[in-house]
C-alpha cells in the first residue's frame, strides 16, 4: 500500500511506515495514492463479519502483510458484533457500541494495537493522543499492559462525560492521562506540536492513535460493509448513511468504503453547532470559530484533522460531491431527535440523535436510511436521563469504572509544561 502525505506530496510511505509515523511532515495526514474497486461485492457481503473484514483490509493494504496475519489480527480485534437495528420504516441504526469501551472507536483502537504490536518488534513506543470523549478509552484499553508501549492521553478538563473519562483515567500502569485546561482543539494542537519536536519523537518513539493514524481509519471501513450486509437485499439500491461528525474520520471511512465498491448512494456528515465544515461547503471559506460546548461533546471540534482526507476524495471524485452533505444540528434539534427516536421505542444518546437528524435533513423518497450509534447511551447518562426523563441501567463496565478514582493530572494548555511532565513520567 502506497500512501502520500496530503500536506507534502513528496513524502510517500508504505502502510507500515504510515502506522509507525502517525503524522507526516508539516502535520500532514497520509492517504492512499489509489483506491481500487473490490470484486463481487454481493459475495463479500454474504461472508461473516471478521472474515469479510480480513478480505477488505487485505485488499486495501495489499501484499505488505500476509493474508493469514491480517485475518488473525482482525479476528482478535473485531470479536464483538455491530448489529443493524430497525428503528422506523426504512430507518436503521448501526450500533457500534458493543466493544469493550462501548464506543465505535473500539474497532480502530484494537486494530491499531494489533498493527503497532506487530510493527514495533519490541522497540519502545509512546502513543500520544487527544480525545474528545471515546478515543481515550478505546486506545487505553487496546494498549493496556502491552509490553514496551506507553499511552499518553490528553482530554479537555470538564468537557467530556464522567463515564467517558473514568473508562481511561482509572487504569494507571502504562496509561498516563492529562486533563487540559482548554478545548479539544487545544489538546489536538499540542499533539501536533509534539510530532514536530524531534527531541520528543526520538526519546519516546512517538506515535498517534487519533484517527490521524491510517490503521484506525481503515479498520472503520469494515463496519460499513457489515451494515450493508444486514440491510434487506431489496433495500440496498438507494442507501443514505448519516455519520455524526467531529474529527471527520468516521465519514472518511464511509467514503473509502464507497470508493472501493460499497454501493452507498448518499452520505451526510452531520455536525453539532461546531459547524466549520457545513459553513465551508456553503461559502468556500475555511473559518473555524471558537469551539462551543454541546450535548454531543465528542464532536466539539472546530478544526477536524481528517477534513484534508475528505476534501481530497471529493476533489478527486472518489465520492460524488453532489451526494455528500454536511449540515449542523442545533442543541434543541438534538433533544428533539432523542425524543423522537425514543417515541419509536429506541434510546439514543446525543451523537446518535444528530446522525438521525442528518437523515431527516437530507431525506428523499424511497431511500433506506442508516444512522450511526457511536456510543452506548449510558456513556451520556446525565444528558440522556435529563432529556428523556427516564432512568438508564448502567452497564457493568461503566459502573466498575465510575467506582474507581481518577488518576489524571491537570495541566494548562501549554506545550512546554506538558512536555516536561511527560518526560518526568516516562524519562
Amino acid at each position: 500500500m502506497n500512501l502520500v502525505n496530503l500536506m507534502d506530496p513528496q513524502q510517500q510511505v508504505s502502510f507500515t511506515e504510515a502506522v509507525k509515523v502517525g503524522l507526516g511532515r508539516n502535520q500532514g495526514v497520509f492517504f492512499p495514492t489509489e483506491l481500487q474497486k473490490l470484486a463481487d461485492i454481493e459475495t463479500l457481503l454474504a461472508l461473516p463479519f471478521a472474515q469479510r473484514s480480513g478480505k477488505i483490509l487485505q485488499h486495501l493494504i495489499g501484499d505488505e502483510l500476509p493474508e493469514d496475519t491480517i485475518n488473525e489480527m482482525v479476528k482478535r480485534a473485531f470479536n464483538f458484533p455491530a448489529p443493524l437495528v430497525q428503528v422506523e420504516e426504512n430507518k436503521y441504526c448501526l450500533e457500534l457500541f458493543h466493544g469493550p469501551t462501548l464506543a465505535f472507536k473500539d474497532f480502530g483502537g484494537r486494530f491499531m494495537s494489533e498493527c503497532i504490536s506487530l510493527f514495533s518488534q519490541g522497540e519502545r513506543v509512546t502513543i500520544l493522543t487527544a480525545t474528545s470523549g471515546d478515543t481515550g478509552a478505546a486506545v487505553a484499553h487496546a494498549f493496556y499492559e502491552k509490553d514496551n508501549v506507553d499511552v499518553v492521553i490528553l482530554y479537555p478538563k470538564g468537557k467530556i462525560s464522567l463515564a467517558q473519562q473514568k473508562l481511561f483515567t482509572t487504569l494507571g500502569k502504562n496509561i498516563h492521562c492529562f486533563a487540559v485546561e482548554g478545548s479539544f482543539d487545544d489538546c489536538q494542537a499540542i499533539v501536533k506540536q509534539a510530532f514536530l519536536d524531534d527531541e520528543v519523537k526520538s526519546k519516546l518513539g512517538l506515535n498517534s492513535a487519533n484517527s490521524i493514524n491510517i490503521s484506525r481509519l481503515l479498520a472503520q471501513v469494515c463496519y460499513y460493509f457489515e451494515a450493508f450486509s444486514q440491510v434487506p437485499e431489496h433495500k440496498r439500491e438507494n442507501v443514505h448513511i448519516s455519520v455524526p461528525s467531529g474529527n471527520f474520520g468516521n465519514v472518511c471511512a464511509a467514503m473509502i468504503a464507497a470508493a472501493i465498491g460499497l454501493p452507498v448512494k448518499k452520505l451526510s456528515a452531520t455536525t453539532n453547532q461546531n459547524d466549520t465544515v457545513p459553513r465551508y461547503l456553503a461559502s468556500g471559506k475555511w473559518d473555524p470559530n471558537a469551539t462551543l460546548e454541546s450535548l454531543s461533546n465528542a464532536m466539539d471540534v472546530s478544526k477536524p484533522n481528517n477534513w484534508p482526507r475528505v476534501e481530497s476524495m471529493l476533489k478527486g471524485e472518489l465520492f460524488d460531491k453532489d451526494y455528500f452533505y454536511s449540515c449542523s444540528v442545533s442543541e434543541s434539534k438534538t433533544r428533539e431527535g432523542m425524543q423522537q427516536i425514543n417515541a419509536s421505542g429506541y434510546v439514543a444518546e446525543p451523537h446518535t440523535a444528530i446522525a438521525y437528524e442528518g437523515l431527516k435533513l437530507n431525506n428523499t423518497m424511497g431511500e433506506t436510511g442508516i444512522f450511526l450509534a457511536t456510543a452506548h447511551p449510558a456513556k451520556f447518562k446525565e444528558s440522556v436521563e435529563s432529556v428523556l426523563q427516564q432512568q438508564l441501567e448502567m452497564p457493568k463496565v461503566l459502573a466498575d469504572a465510575l467506582a474507581k478514582p481518577c488518576l489524571a493530572e491537570t495541566v494548562n494548555a501549554d506545550y512546554t509544561q506538558l512536555k516536561q511532565r511527560i518526560f518526568d513520567k516516562l524519562g
